[in-house]
């Protein structure tokens, strides 16, 4: 599995609507495999995104694709700032 890891710094308010366009993009997109969302604790509006794909290749293909700078855009209008990425091969996991 490969994914990512990214900082999110979301507009106040605009949690539910970033959800949202989660929840409905994620099903649409080729070898998906999972996403989970963390919010900070210290500061309600920096967010934490994990998204794990099948393989490198399809996470790669997904970021090169025209679909997800669509997506991206959405997502971007919601954030003050771009996010942080982490790229890499995800090792374990719990459960398998």
């Amino acid at each position: 599995m490969y994914g990512t890891v990214a900082r999110l710094r979301v507009k106040p308010g605009k949690d539910a609507e970033l959800q949202r366009l989660g929840q409905e993009m994620a099903p649409q997109i080729p070898a998906f495999a999972f996403q989970h969302v963390f919010r900070s604790e210290a500061d309600p509006n920096e967010l934490y995104l994990v998204v794990g794909f099948e393989s490198e290749q399809a996470y790669r293909a997904n970021a090169a694709s025209p679909e997800q700078q669509q997506r991206y855009e959405q997502y971007r209008a919601l954030l003050n700032a771009d996010p942080e990425w982490h790229d890499g091969e995800i090792i374990d996991s719990y459960p398998s």
